[in-house]
């Protein structure tokens, strides 16, 4: 079984700060791809960072030059981070990490968080 615990979430005031973390636990081979989506009421899921095991990332271009997606899989340690900068009331939203896991060599699967609340005030 594997666990996604995200934590960072909160309210800030435009201009702020967050950094949102990802926890992976459990029966986990190796880690592949890890991502964060975002969703705000009544639209639909966007990508809003990547990040390979090479450690090659991609940005939506909405936040591109804010947001900083960084992964750390090291002593048993498996934790996807978004540090976010000069946050916008549009970056309002549920934030989701999304991580694709391989639990033996040949098999991988999509697991997803349950999602962290990031308010940003006008």
């Amino acid at each position: 079984q594997v666990q996604l615990v995200e934590s960072g979430g909160g309210l800030v005031q435009a201009g702020g700060s967050l950094r949102l973390s990802c926890a992976v636990s459990g029966n986990i081979f190796s880690i592949n791809a890890m991502r964060w989506y975002r969703q705000a009421p009544g639209t639909q899921r966007e990508l809003v960072a990547g990040i390979t095991t090479g450690e090659i990332t991609n940005y939506a271009d909405s936040v591109k030059g804010r947001f900083t997606i960084s992964r750390e899989n090291a002593n048993a340690k498996n934790t996807v981070y978004l540090q976010m900068n000069n946050l916008k009331p549009a970056d309002t939203a549920v934030y989701i990490c999304n991580v694709v896991i391989y639990v033996n060599p040949n098999r991988n699967d999509n697991y997803w968080g349950q999602g962290t609340q990031v308010t940003v005030s006008s």
